[in-house]
Protein backbone atom coordinates (compact mmCIF):
# COMPACT_ATOMS: atom_id res chain seq x y z
CA UNK A 1 0.00 0.00 0.00
CA UNK A 2 0.66 3.94 -0.82
CA UNK A 3 1.50 5.77 2.46
CA UNK A 4 3.30 9.09 3.48
CA UNK A 5 6.36 9.26 4.95
CA UNK A 6 3.90 10.48 8.29
CA UNK A 7 1.49 7.56 7.77
CA UNK A 8 4.78 5.13 8.10
CA UNK A 9 6.13 6.86 10.46
CA UNK A 10 2.84 6.26 12.37
CA UNK A 11 2.61 2.47 11.08
CA UNK A 12 6.29 1.68 12.23
CA UNK A 13 5.37 3.28 15.59
CA UNK A 14 2.38 0.44 15.57
CA UNK A 15 4.46 -2.17 14.31
CA UNK A 16 6.87 -1.86 17.05
CA UNK A 17 4.10 -1.77 19.95
CA UNK A 18 4.12 1.62 20.87
CA UNK A 19 0.85 2.75 22.69
CA UNK A 20 2.29 6.40 23.91
CA UNK A 21 4.43 9.11 22.19
CA UNK A 22 5.40 11.61 24.20
CA UNK A 23 6.14 15.20 22.51
CA UNK A 24 5.56 19.14 20.92
CA UNK A 25 4.23 19.75 17.91
CA UNK A 26 5.84 22.54 15.15
CA UNK A 27 6.07 23.26 11.91
CA UNK A 28 8.73 20.74 10.45
CA UNK A 29 6.66 17.97 12.43
CA UNK A 30 3.12 19.05 10.92
CA UNK A 31 2.65 16.49 8.48
CA UNK A 32 3.30 13.60 11.37
CA UNK A 33 1.69 15.28 13.90
CA UNK A 34 -1.64 15.67 11.18
CA UNK A 35 -0.82 11.52 10.86
CA UNK A 36 -1.20 11.18 14.24
CA UNK A 37 -4.02 13.11 14.50
CA UNK A 38 -5.91 10.29 12.20
CA UNK A 39 -3.58 7.20 14.52
CA UNK A 40 -4.88 8.96 17.88
CA UNK A 41 -7.36 5.45 18.34
CA UNK A 42 -3.71 3.80 18.08
CA UNK A 43 -1.50 6.54 19.72
CA UNK A 44 -1.52 7.97 22.67
CA UNK A 45 0.31 11.47 22.36
CA UNK A 46 0.94 13.21 25.40
CA UNK A 47 1.61 16.84 25.25
CA UNK A 48 4.44 18.53 27.57
CA UNK A 49 4.69 21.67 28.34
CA UNK A 50 8.63 21.46 26.45
CA UNK A 51 10.84 19.67 24.77
CA UNK A 52 13.03 18.45 27.23
CA UNK A 53 10.01 17.42 29.72
CA UNK A 54 8.83 15.14 26.90
CA UNK A 55 11.90 13.38 26.65
CA UNK A 56 12.05 12.63 30.41
CA UNK A 57 8.96 11.53 30.23
CA UNK A 58 9.88 9.24 27.30
CA UNK A 59 12.92 8.00 29.38
CA UNK A 60 10.59 7.65 32.45
CA UNK A 61 8.47 5.66 30.42
CA UNK A 62 10.94 3.45 29.62
CA UNK A 63 12.31 2.81 33.16
CA UNK A 64 8.85 2.07 34.74
CA UNK A 65 7.76 -0.22 31.83
CA UNK A 66 11.18 -1.86 30.53
CA UNK A 67 9.67 -0.24 26.87
CA UNK A 68 10.95 1.69 24.03
CA UNK A 69 10.27 5.44 25.12
CA UNK A 70 9.22 7.21 22.34
CA UNK A 71 9.48 11.18 22.03
CA UNK A 72 8.54 13.54 18.69
CA UNK A 73 9.80 16.93 18.34
CA UNK A 74 9.64 20.23 15.63
CA UNK A 75 13.16 21.05 14.09
CA UNK A 76 15.56 23.62 14.96
CA UNK A 77 15.04 24.72 19.53
CA UNK A 78 12.50 21.79 19.14
CA UNK A 79 15.14 19.41 19.08
CA UNK A 80 17.86 21.29 20.59
CA UNK A 81 15.80 21.04 23.63
CA UNK A 82 16.13 17.25 23.73
CA UNK A 83 19.80 17.24 24.26
CA UNK A 84 19.80 17.01 27.95
CA UNK A 85 16.90 14.10 28.24
CA UNK A 86 18.85 12.03 25.31
CA UNK A 87 22.13 12.42 27.23
CA UNK A 88 20.40 11.48 30.60
CA UNK A 89 18.87 8.59 29.25
CA UNK A 90 22.62 7.68 27.61
CA UNK A 91 24.56 7.63 30.34
CA UNK A 92 22.03 5.27 32.19
CA UNK A 93 21.64 2.90 29.56
CA UNK A 94 17.73 3.82 28.88
CA UNK A 95 15.97 2.44 25.63
CA UNK A 96 14.31 5.66 23.84
CA UNK A 97 13.73 6.82 20.14
CA UNK A 98 13.53 10.56 19.39
CA UNK A 99 11.95 11.31 15.87
CA UNK A 100 12.96 14.82 15.60
CA UNK A 101 11.59 17.20 12.28
CA UNK A 102 13.48 19.13 10.10
CA UNK A 103 13.30 21.31 7.56
CA UNK A 104 13.13 20.38 3.54
CA UNK A 105 15.80 18.71 2.27
CA UNK A 106 16.60 21.40 -0.54
CA UNK A 107 17.12 23.41 2.74
CA UNK A 108 19.52 22.11 4.60
CA UNK A 109 22.60 23.55 5.11
CA UNK A 110 21.47 27.16 4.34
CA UNK A 111 20.55 28.19 7.88
CA UNK A 112 17.12 27.94 6.83
CA UNK A 113 14.05 29.02 10.02
CA UNK A 114 14.75 26.52 12.56
CA UNK A 115 17.29 24.50 11.00
CA UNK A 116 19.92 23.15 13.22
CA UNK A 117 22.00 19.71 12.25
CA UNK A 118 20.78 18.12 15.56
CA UNK A 119 22.26 14.61 13.85
CA UNK A 120 25.53 15.85 14.33
CA UNK A 121 24.63 17.47 18.07
CA UNK A 122 23.39 14.25 19.12
CA UNK A 123 26.57 11.89 18.00
CA UNK A 124 28.48 11.48 21.25
CA UNK A 125 25.31 11.10 23.62
CA UNK A 126 23.17 7.99 21.48
CA UNK A 127 24.08 5.10 20.18
CA UNK A 128 22.95 6.31 16.53
CA UNK A 129 21.35 9.45 14.93
CA UNK A 130 20.12 9.25 11.29
CA UNK A 131 19.16 12.13 8.66
CA UNK A 132 16.32 10.43 6.28
CA UNK A 133 17.07 11.48 3.11
CA UNK A 134 14.95 9.13 0.64
CA UNK A 135 11.26 7.97 1.67
CA UNK A 136 12.40 4.11 1.17
CA UNK A 137 14.81 4.36 4.00
CA UNK A 138 12.50 5.82 6.40
CA UNK A 139 10.56 2.55 7.61
CA UNK A 140 13.82 0.72 7.94
CA UNK A 141 15.44 3.34 9.62
CA UNK A 142 12.86 3.35 12.08
CA UNK A 143 12.83 -0.41 12.44
CA UNK A 144 16.91 -0.21 12.60
CA UNK A 145 16.32 2.31 15.54
CA UNK A 146 14.42 0.30 17.75
CA UNK A 147 16.14 -2.47 17.44
CA UNK A 148 19.26 -0.42 18.13
CA UNK A 149 17.88 1.31 21.31
CA UNK A 150 16.56 -2.39 23.07
CA UNK A 151 19.16 -4.57 21.83
CA UNK A 152 22.84 -5.12 23.91
CA UNK A 153 23.84 -1.69 26.42
CA UNK A 154 20.42 -0.30 26.01
CA UNK A 155 19.89 3.68 24.75
CA UNK A 156 18.90 6.46 22.87
CA UNK A 157 18.64 6.76 19.12
CA UNK A 158 17.45 9.83 17.04
CA UNK A 159 16.01 9.94 13.69
CA UNK A 160 15.71 13.28 11.89
CA UNK A 161 12.91 13.23 9.15
CA UNK A 162 12.94 16.55 6.61
CA UNK A 163 9.46 18.03 6.10
CA UNK A 164 8.91 16.34 2.52
CA UNK A 165 10.18 13.36 3.11
CA UNK A 166 6.91 13.04 5.16
CA UNK A 167 4.96 14.52 2.92
CA UNK A 168 5.81 11.94 -0.42
CA UNK A 169 4.55 9.19 -0.94
CA UNK A 170 6.10 5.49 -0.84
CA UNK A 171 5.18 1.59 -0.87
CA UNK A 172 4.87 0.74 2.71
CA UNK A 173 5.12 -3.27 3.43
CA UNK A 174 4.03 -4.01 7.48
CA UNK A 175 7.01 -5.93 9.03
CA UNK A 176 6.46 -8.44 12.53
CA UNK A 177 9.56 -7.09 14.26
CA UNK A 178 12.14 -9.93 15.32
CA UNK A 179 12.47 -10.76 18.35
CA UNK A 180 15.82 -9.31 20.28
CA UNK A 181 19.06 -10.67 19.19
CA UNK A 182 20.35 -14.04 21.21
CA UNK A 183 22.74 -12.64 23.98
CA UNK A 184 26.47 -13.26 22.70
CA UNK A 185 28.08 -16.09 24.08
CA UNK A 186 30.32 -16.32 26.93
CA UNK A 187 33.61 -16.87 27.20
CA UNK A 188 33.64 -20.43 28.50
CA UNK A 189 36.81 -20.41 30.30
CA UNK A 190 35.62 -16.46 31.62
CA UNK A 191 32.83 -18.63 33.25
CA UNK A 192 34.95 -21.46 34.73
CA UNK A 193 37.73 -18.42 36.52
CA UNK A 194 34.94 -16.87 37.83
CA UNK A 195 33.33 -20.07 39.17
CA UNK A 196 36.28 -21.11 40.93
CA UNK A 197 37.23 -17.54 42.27
CA UNK A 198 33.84 -17.48 43.59
CA UNK A 199 33.75 -21.20 45.13
CA UNK A 200 36.88 -20.42 46.69
CA UNK A 201 35.57 -16.38 48.26
CA UNK A 202 35.27 -16.19 52.20
CA UNK A 203 34.10 -13.08 52.37
CA UNK A 204 31.94 -12.51 48.63
CA UNK A 205 30.02 -8.75 47.93
CA UNK A 206 28.25 -8.43 45.33
CA UNK A 207 27.78 -5.05 43.41
CA UNK A 208 24.58 -4.76 41.44
CA UNK A 209 24.01 -1.64 39.55
CA UNK A 210 21.41 -0.67 36.74
CA UNK A 211 22.54 -3.46 34.24
CA UNK A 212 20.59 -5.43 36.62
CA UNK A 213 17.39 -4.00 36.45
CA UNK A 214 17.94 -3.02 32.72
CA UNK A 215 18.18 -6.34 31.82
CA UNK A 216 15.01 -7.80 33.82
CA UNK A 217 17.69 -9.97 35.53
CA UNK A 218 16.28 -9.00 39.52
CA UNK A 219 15.16 -12.88 40.23
CA UNK A 220 18.70 -14.33 38.76
CA UNK A 221 20.56 -12.26 40.97
CA UNK A 222 18.30 -12.79 44.42
CA UNK A 223 19.06 -16.58 43.15
CA UNK A 224 22.83 -15.68 42.66
CA UNK A 225 22.92 -14.21 46.00
CA UNK A 226 20.92 -16.97 47.99
CA UNK A 227 23.45 -19.96 46.84
CA UNK A 228 26.43 -17.95 47.22
CA UNK A 229 25.13 -16.40 50.75
CA UNK A 230 26.39 -12.86 49.52
CA UNK A 231 25.63 -9.88 50.63
CA UNK A 232 24.13 -7.26 47.91
CA UNK A 233 25.18 -3.65 47.85
CA UNK A 234 23.73 -1.63 44.95
CA UNK A 235 24.50 1.67 43.21
CA UNK A 236 21.68 4.31 42.62
CA UNK A 237 20.62 3.14 39.53
CA UNK A 238 20.55 -1.33 41.00
CA UNK A 239 18.51 0.23 43.84
CA UNK A 240 15.44 -2.46 43.68
CA UNK A 241 17.60 -5.25 42.12
CA UNK A 242 17.15 -6.89 45.36
CA UNK A 243 14.23 -6.66 47.97
CA UNK A 244 15.19 -3.74 50.84
CA UNK A 245 13.83 -6.43 53.47
CA UNK A 246 15.83 -8.88 51.79
CA UNK A 247 18.49 -10.38 55.02
CA UNK A 248 21.35 -9.58 52.31
CA UNK A 249 20.68 -6.46 50.94
CA UNK A 250 22.99 -4.28 52.18
CA UNK A 251 21.61 -0.83 50.65
CA UNK A 252 23.15 1.86 48.68
CA UNK A 253 26.99 1.92 48.06
CA UNK A 254 29.38 4.55 47.68
CA UNK A 255 29.65 8.18 48.28
CA UNK A 256 26.18 8.63 50.51
CA UNK A 257 26.27 4.97 51.61
CA UNK A 258 26.41 3.53 54.67
CA UNK A 259 29.60 2.83 56.77
CA UNK A 260 28.75 -1.05 56.67
CA UNK A 261 28.86 -0.86 52.68
CA UNK A 262 31.77 0.86 52.84
CA UNK A 263 33.87 -1.79 54.77
CA UNK A 264 31.98 -4.59 52.53
CA UNK A 265 34.27 -3.12 49.98
CA UNK A 266 37.36 -2.77 52.28
CA UNK A 267 37.32 -5.92 53.96
CA UNK A 268 35.77 -8.65 51.88
CA UNK A 269 38.01 -10.75 49.03
CA UNK A 270 35.56 -10.71 46.12
CA UNK A 271 33.90 -8.18 44.60
CA UNK A 272 30.99 -9.44 41.95
CA UNK A 273 30.30 -6.46 39.74
CA UNK A 274 27.04 -7.02 37.99
CA UNK A 275 26.07 -4.65 35.72
CA UNK A 276 27.73 -1.94 37.43
CA UNK A 277 30.89 0.58 35.62
CA UNK A 278 32.44 1.80 39.01
CA UNK A 279 31.29 5.56 38.69
CA UNK A 280 33.01 7.85 40.89
CA UNK A 281 30.41 7.94 43.22
CA UNK A 282 30.68 3.90 44.41
CA UNK A 283 34.66 4.46 43.57
CA UNK A 284 35.98 7.72 44.93
CA UNK A 285 39.41 6.48 44.97
CA UNK A 286 39.30 3.56 41.84
CA UNK A 287 42.85 2.78 42.96
CA UNK A 288 42.57 1.91 46.43
CA UNK A 289 38.39 0.45 45.88
CA UNK A 290 38.60 -3.14 46.59
CA UNK A 291 42.60 -3.52 46.20
CA UNK A 292 42.39 -6.35 48.46
CA UNK A 293 39.93 -8.44 47.07
CA UNK A 294 39.50 -10.37 43.90
CA UNK A 295 37.18 -8.46 41.52
CA UNK A 296 34.85 -10.07 38.84
CA UNK A 297 33.06 -7.69 36.40
CA UNK A 298 30.56 -8.71 34.41
CA UNK A 299 29.11 -6.35 31.80
CA UNK A 300 27.55 -6.39 28.00
CA UNK A 301 29.60 -3.91 27.05
CA UNK A 302 32.86 -4.82 26.82
CA UNK A 303 34.03 -0.82 26.75
CA UNK A 304 33.57 -0.84 30.88
CA UNK A 305 35.68 -3.47 31.66
CA UNK A 306 38.83 -1.86 33.32
CA UNK A 307 37.65 1.15 32.42
CA UNK A 308 37.80 2.66 35.81
CA UNK A 309 38.89 -0.11 38.16
CA UNK A 310 40.87 -3.39 37.31
CA UNK A 311 39.46 -6.08 37.62
CA UNK A 312 41.14 -9.61 37.79
CA UNK A 313 38.68 -11.86 36.16
CA UNK A 314 35.46 -10.46 33.66
CA UNK A 315 32.72 -11.97 31.75
CA UNK A 316 31.02 -10.28 28.64
CA UNK A 317 27.38 -11.02 28.32
CA UNK A 318 24.31 -10.42 28.48
CA UNK A 319 23.82 -10.48 32.63
CA UNK A 320 20.71 -11.94 32.66
CA UNK A 321 22.15 -15.36 30.99
CA UNK A 322 25.61 -15.06 32.70
CA UNK A 323 23.94 -15.08 36.01
CA UNK A 324 22.01 -18.00 34.53
CA UNK A 325 25.21 -19.65 33.73
CA UNK A 326 26.64 -19.65 37.24
CA UNK A 327 23.63 -20.22 38.80
CA UNK A 328 24.25 -23.50 37.72
CA UNK A 329 27.60 -24.05 38.69
CA UNK A 330 28.48 -22.38 41.66
CA UNK A 331 28.51 -24.40 44.52
CA UNK A 332 26.01 -23.78 47.55
CA UNK A 333 27.48 -21.62 50.70
CA UNK A 334 27.25 -20.50 54.03
CA UNK A 335 28.67 -17.17 54.96
CA UNK A 336 27.24 -16.65 58.40
CA UNK A 337 30.40 -15.00 60.16
CA UNK A 338 30.67 -12.53 57.28
CA UNK A 339 27.05 -11.65 56.96
CA UNK A 340 27.14 -11.07 61.57
CA UNK A 341 30.50 -8.74 61.28
CA UNK A 342 28.64 -6.79 58.51
CA UNK A 343 25.35 -6.62 60.70
CA UNK A 344 27.73 -5.22 63.27
CA UNK A 345 29.06 -2.66 61.24
CA UNK A 346 25.88 -1.43 60.49
CA UNK A 347 25.72 -0.33 63.82
CA UNK A 348 28.81 1.75 63.45
CA UNK A 349 29.55 5.36 62.01
CA UNK A 350 25.45 5.67 61.58
CA UNK A 351 25.27 9.61 61.35
CA UNK A 352 22.91 11.01 63.84
CA UNK A 353 19.50 12.64 63.56
CA UNK A 354 19.82 15.88 63.23
CA UNK A 355 18.18 18.01 66.10
CA UNK A 356 17.78 21.20 63.54
CA UNK A 357 14.06 22.51 64.85
CA UNK A 358 12.21 21.60 61.76
CA UNK A 359 10.37 18.90 60.16
CA UNK A 360 12.71 15.62 58.94
CA UNK A 361 12.71 15.13 55.66
CA UNK A 362 13.12 11.16 57.16
CA UNK A 363 10.04 11.73 58.77
CA UNK A 364 8.17 12.30 55.80
CA UNK A 365 9.87 9.24 53.75
CA UNK A 366 8.85 6.84 56.62
CA UNK A 367 5.27 8.19 55.78
CA UNK A 368 5.57 7.44 51.88
CA UNK A 369 7.37 4.00 52.76
CA UNK A 370 3.97 3.25 54.75
CA UNK A 371 1.94 4.68 52.72
CA UNK A 372 3.42 3.04 49.16
CA UNK A 373 2.45 -0.55 48.28
CA UNK A 374 5.75 -2.62 46.59
CA UNK A 375 5.30 -1.78 43.22
CA UNK A 376 4.50 1.66 43.39
CA UNK A 377 6.74 4.11 42.00
CA UNK A 378 9.17 6.95 43.50
CA UNK A 379 10.94 9.18 40.65
CA UNK A 380 13.09 11.78 42.09
CA UNK A 381 15.16 14.64 41.04
CA UNK A 382 18.52 15.18 41.78
CA UNK A 383 20.14 16.22 45.53
CA UNK A 384 19.58 15.68 48.91
CA UNK A 385 16.74 14.60 48.78
CA UNK A 386 17.53 11.93 45.69
CA UNK A 387 20.03 10.72 48.26
CA UNK A 388 17.86 10.26 51.30
CA UNK A 389 15.45 8.23 48.75
CA UNK A 390 18.69 6.52 48.31
CA UNK A 391 19.40 6.08 51.91
CA UNK A 392 15.80 5.75 53.48
CA UNK A 393 13.22 4.90 50.91
CA UNK A 394 12.29 1.28 50.68
CA UNK A 395 12.90 0.14 47.04
CA UNK A 396 10.94 -3.23 47.27
CA UNK A 397 11.08 -4.01 43.59
CA UNK A 398 12.90 -3.17 40.00
CA UNK A 399 12.09 -0.35 38.24
CA UNK A 400 10.09 1.12 41.14
CA UNK A 401 12.86 4.11 41.57
CA UNK A 402 13.42 6.26 38.66
CA UNK A 403 16.25 8.71 39.76
CA UNK A 404 19.05 10.01 37.39
CA UNK A 405 22.18 8.31 38.00
CA UNK A 406 24.83 9.28 35.83
CA UNK A 407 23.88 12.70 34.49
CA UNK A 408 22.70 13.94 38.00
CA UNK A 409 19.41 15.83 36.17
CA UNK A 410 18.36 18.60 37.76
CA UNK A 411 14.54 19.18 36.24
CA UNK A 412 14.25 15.06 35.31
CA UNK A 413 11.74 13.94 38.10
CA UNK A 414 8.78 15.42 36.85
CA UNK A 415 8.39 14.83 33.38
CA UNK A 416 10.27 10.88 34.54
CA UNK A 417 6.69 10.54 36.68
CA UNK A 418 4.65 12.05 34.25
CA UNK A 419 5.98 9.11 31.66
CA UNK A 420 5.83 6.06 34.72
CA UNK A 421 2.41 7.44 35.60
CA UNK A 422 1.26 6.98 31.68
CA UNK A 423 3.17 3.52 31.36
CA UNK A 424 2.02 1.53 34.75
CA UNK A 425 -1.78 3.46 35.60
CA UNK A 426 -2.88 0.86 37.81
CA UNK A 427 0.12 1.95 40.10
CA UNK A 428 0.48 5.18 42.62
CA UNK A 429 3.54 7.62 41.06
CA UNK A 430 5.18 9.44 43.71
CA UNK A 431 7.48 12.46 43.19
CA UNK A 432 10.59 13.50 45.71
CA UNK A 433 12.12 16.41 44.44
CA UNK A 434 13.55 19.31 45.84
CA UNK A 435 12.31 23.37 45.77
CA UNK A 436 15.90 23.67 43.62
CA UNK A 437 14.95 20.68 40.82
CA UNK A 438 11.19 21.86 40.96
CA UNK A 439 11.70 24.91 40.10
CA UNK A 440 13.49 23.93 36.54
CA UNK A 441 10.78 21.58 35.35
CA UNK A 442 7.40 22.95 37.60
CA UNK A 443 6.25 23.51 33.70
CA UNK A 444 4.87 20.31 33.94
CA UNK A 445 2.58 20.32 36.62
CA UNK A 446 0.58 21.88 33.12
CA UNK A 447 0.75 18.14 31.69
CA UNK A 448 -0.10 16.50 35.15
CA UNK A 449 -3.85 18.73 35.30
CA UNK A 450 -4.15 18.41 31.42
CA UNK A 451 -4.45 14.54 31.65
CA UNK A 452 -5.66 14.37 35.18
CA UNK A 453 -2.19 12.09 36.10
CA UNK A 454 -2.56 11.03 39.74
CA UNK A 455 1.17 11.62 40.66
CA UNK A 456 1.81 13.00 44.33
CA UNK A 457 4.83 15.51 43.76
CA UNK A 458 6.19 15.63 47.50
CA UNK A 459 8.57 18.93 47.59
CA UNK A 460 11.48 18.86 49.88
CA UNK A 461 11.60 22.88 50.38
CA UNK A 462 14.14 24.09 52.23
CA UNK A 463 14.68 27.57 50.25
CA UNK A 464 18.33 26.61 48.92
CA UNK A 465 20.39 24.80 46.75
CA UNK A 466 20.66 22.36 49.47
CA UNK A 467 23.52 20.15 48.29
CA UNK A 468 26.12 22.04 46.69
CA UNK A 469 25.21 24.37 49.93
CA UNK A 470 25.98 21.17 51.95
CA UNK A 471 29.80 20.51 49.91
CA UNK A 472 29.87 24.66 50.37
CA UNK A 473 29.97 23.41 54.19
CA UNK A 474 32.40 20.79 53.84
CA UNK A 475 34.92 21.61 51.27
CA UNK A 476 34.58 26.31 50.82
CA UNK A 477 34.70 27.63 54.28
CA UNK A 478 30.44 27.73 54.57
CA UNK A 479 30.75 30.30 51.68
CA UNK A 480 27.34 30.20 50.21
CA UNK A 481 27.59 31.56 47.07
CA UNK A 482 24.93 31.28 44.90
CA UNK A 483 23.26 28.33 46.94
CA UNK A 484 21.10 30.46 49.11
CA UNK A 485 18.75 32.58 46.47
CA UNK A 486 15.88 33.27 49.36
CA UNK A 487 12.99 32.93 46.60
CA UNK A 488 9.65 33.35 47.25
CA UNK A 489 7.92 30.69 45.99
CA UNK A 490 4.73 29.58 47.12
CA UNK A 491 4.30 25.93 46.09
CA UNK A 492 0.84 25.78 47.49
CA UNK A 493 -0.08 28.91 45.65
CA UNK A 494 1.79 27.53 42.23
CA UNK A 495 0.19 24.37 42.63
CA UNK A 496 -3.26 25.91 42.45
CA UNK A 497 -2.42 28.41 39.69
CA UNK A 498 -2.42 24.99 37.83
CA UNK A 499 -5.26 23.84 39.09
CA UNK A 500 -3.68 20.90 41.23
CA UNK A 501 -4.22 20.55 44.71
CA UNK A 502 -1.51 21.80 46.98
CA UNK A 503 -0.56 21.22 51.03
CA UNK A 504 1.58 22.76 52.90
CA UNK A 505 3.82 20.01 55.39
CA UNK A 506 5.42 21.94 58.35
CA UNK A 507 4.34 19.65 61.14
CA UNK A 508 5.62 16.53 62.03
CA UNK A 509 2.02 15.33 63.62
CA UNK A 510 0.05 16.37 60.40
CA UNK A 511 2.36 14.47 58.17
CA UNK A 512 -0.15 11.58 57.87
CA UNK A 513 -3.21 13.00 57.31
CA UNK A 514 -1.80 15.30 54.61
CA UNK A 515 -0.29 12.35 52.46
CA UNK A 516 -3.64 10.58 52.68
CA UNK A 517 -5.89 13.91 51.72
CA UNK A 518 -3.14 14.26 48.53
CA UNK A 519 -3.45 10.31 47.97
CA UNK A 520 -7.15 10.28 48.44
CA UNK A 521 -7.62 13.22 45.57
CA UNK A 522 -6.96 10.60 43.38
CA UNK A 523 -5.82 13.23 41.09
CA UNK A 524 -2.48 15.26 41.09
CA UNK A 525 -1.39 16.55 44.17
CA UNK A 526 1.42 18.69 45.47
CA UNK A 527 2.49 19.22 48.99
CA UNK A 528 4.94 21.37 49.81
CA UNK A 529 7.16 20.13 52.44
CA UNK A 530 9.00 22.69 54.83
CA UNK A 531 12.40 21.34 55.80
CA UNK A 532 15.41 22.85 57.10
CA UNK A 533 17.94 24.63 55.22
CA UNK A 534 20.87 23.40 57.49
CA UNK A 535 19.80 19.46 56.87
CA UNK A 536 22.33 17.45 55.61
CA UNK A 537 22.61 13.98 53.63
CA UNK A 538 25.09 11.87 55.78
CA UNK A 539 27.52 9.74 56.41
CA UNK A 540 29.04 11.44 53.61
CA UNK A 541 32.81 9.61 51.70
CA UNK A 542 34.28 12.77 50.61
CA UNK A 543 35.45 12.56 46.90
CA UNK A 544 38.38 10.67 46.28
CA UNK A 545 38.15 9.13 49.85
CA UNK A 546 37.62 5.77 51.58
CA UNK A 547 35.30 5.15 53.74
CA UNK A 548 38.04 5.49 56.53
CA UNK A 549 37.47 9.05 56.53
CA UNK A 550 33.79 9.12 56.09
CA UNK A 551 32.07 12.27 57.74
CA UNK A 552 28.80 11.17 59.89
CA UNK A 553 28.68 14.79 61.58
CA UNK A 554 29.08 18.34 60.45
Amino acid sequence: MQLTGAEIICECLIEQGVDTVFGYPGGAALNTYDALYKYSDKIKHILTAHEQGATHAADGYARATGKVGVCMTTSGPGATNTVTGIATANIDSIPMVVITGNVNLNLLGRDSFQEVNIVDIVKPITKGSYLVKRIEDLAPAIRTAFALAADGRKGPVLIDVPKDITAQLTDYKPLTPPDHLDPPACNPDDIVNAVKLINEAKYPIIYAGGGIISADASDELLKFAEKIDAPVCCSLMGLGSIPASHRLNMGNLGMHGTYATGMATEKCDLIIACGARFSDRVAGNPKKFGEQANIIHIDIDENEIDKNVKTDNHIVGDIKNVLEILNNHVEKQNHTQWLVQLEIWKGEHVAPREKLNYMSALDVLIMLNKKKRPGDIIATDVGQHQMWVAQFGEIEQPRTLLTSGGMGTMGFGLGAAIGAQCGCPKKKVFLVTGDGSFHMNLNELVTLKSYNLPVVVLVFNNQVLGMVRQWQKLFYGSRFSQTDPKRATDFVKVAEAFGIPGFRLDKTEDIEEVFDKAIGLGGPAVIDCVISPDANVLPMIPPGKTVNEIVTEM
